[in-house]
């Protein structure tokens, strides 16, 4: 959640931020009048209290007149004392529901608008242009043994699907050289539970508006993660980090899990949006003051792994209005879909700012020996998405696939060549 004192300070913060996100700018009233109430009802609890506490020593040394004034007194102060404290509860329940409704603050400089409102930062590589007519990832995953949708269908229903064969194996060697670049550049390994605690969902803020996205178990109240973000998130809360040891840099593997829900119709051909996918996702626990720094790093080897796959592919700055709960900015990598003739997200790396640290507790001591909230960030380094850039960039007429050179020795092999011939005409 944001920061209070912070609101106190600058509430117009708040409020450009709410704008940039096509949001409520008038939630920083709401807040503000609901912390001086709360302020205002604890003071009066205090002050009624110390009476009550006053009047109370007063009793014992009051003569036999004095003290039936003073008990009457002490039985008024007690309701009284009573009644503060529940107010002052009440305002204060009220106004922590009310901070955890409302979303990080975007980032100044984040482009303003909506989905279609990103600012493109950079163009990598230049897509290829075919002497014959080229093949969807779907159509070339089925001649090369590698995606099986119908069965997918049949076994789990629509937006699910088997990679068979070289597919299966080209997944593993995508992931496993995504965790080998970030184990080499220091990141910790590790594959997390896919199964989390509300308290764990809530706290990384993907149970506010999208929270129609997330699968959840009613008989366990255990929610399945659409990115192992969620729990490499909740690692450390409750905890105190040592200073000395930030950035904490975690690499996660896991298989993710989304309902698509209000993406009927968008995307039903392949592999693109699915219920069901495998990501190797980086995590970074750092100090607030090299945040920024820390996520243009991110943003560095992502595209790192981009180029060594020899993706032609786009950077681009996401507009507030599209921004999650968490994120206070985002940068995607896009990479060229030809079939499409068009550029698809393939990586996304956010700057949570202190946002999830203070939902979930997660601090450090600073210089003054004082407890402060981390700055939280992620980013994709591979997904099963990845597989339609490949194969539709790196196709051949007769529908096999060269494999890209650094992506070699974990496939061990040059090219993937199709078990079924290509269809005539």
């Amino acid at each position: 959640m944001i920061d209070l004192r912070a609101l106190r300070d600058d509430p117009e913060r708040l409020r450009a931020s709410q704008r940039a996100r096509g949001e409520d700018p008038s939630v920083a009233d709401r807040l503000l009048e609901l912390d001086s109430g709360r302020r205002a009802a604890l003071t009066r609890f205090e002050t009624l209290r110390a009476e009550q506490k006053s009047v109370g020593k007063s009793v014992s040394k009051a003569s036999a007149e004095e003290r039936e004034e003073l008990l009457a007194r002490a039985k008024s102060l007690s309701a009284e004392v009573k009644e503060a404290e529940a107010e002052a509860g009440r305002l204060g329940d009220e106004l922590n529901a009310a901070l955890a409704r409302v979303p990080n603050l975007v980032q100044e400089g984040a482009p303003e608008g909506g989905v279609d409102d990103f600012r493109v930062m950079e163009t990598v590589g230049t897509p290829r242009e075919f002497d014959f007519t080229p093949r969807d990832h779907l159509e070339l995953g089925e001649m090369l043994g590698a995606i099986d949708m119908e069965r997918g269908a049949k076994v789990s229903g629509a937006r699910f699907y088997f990679l068979t064969g070289v597919g299966a194996q080209l997944e593993l060697a995508l992931l496993n050289m995504a965790m080998n670049q970030a184990v080499e550049a220091g990141f910790t390994p590790m594959i997390p539970p896919v199964l989390v605690k509300p308290e764990t969902m809530e706290g990384t803020g993907f149970l506010g508006e999208h929270s129609d996205e997330i699968y959840h178990l009613p008989a366990d109240d255990l929610y399945l993660v659409g990115t192992s973000e969620v729990p490499l998130a909740g690692y450390h809360s409750a905890e105190i980090l040592p200073a000395d040891d930030l950035p904490n840099r975690y690499i996660g593997w896991s298989p993710c899990f989304r309902r698509e829900a209000g993406s009927y119709g968008k995307d039903t051909r392949g592999i693109i949006r699915v219920h069901q996918f495998n990501k190797v996702e980086m995590f970074v626990y750092a100090h607030p003051d090299t945040a920024d720094e820390e996520h243009l790093r991110l943003l560095a080897w992502e595209r790192e792994m981009l180029d060594k796959l020899e993706l032609p592919y786009r950077v681009v700055d996401i507009a507030g209005g599209d921004l999650g709960t968490s994120a206070a900015r985002k940068y995607d990598c896009e990479a060229w879909v030809p079939t499409q003739e068009t550029y698809r997200e393939l990586t996304s790396t956010s700057n949570c700012t202190d946002f999830q640290a203070r939902r979930l507790n997660v601090r450090f001591r600073g210089e003054d020996g004082k407890p402060r909230f981390a700055a939280t960030l992620n980013g994709t380094l591979a997904t099963t998405r990845w597989i339609v850039a490949i194969l539709e960039n790196h196709q051949r007429e007769d529908g096999s696939v060269v494999v890209p050179e650094a992506l070699r020795p974990y496939l061990g092999r040059d090219v993937i060549e199709p078990v079924t011939p290509p269809r005539k005409g």
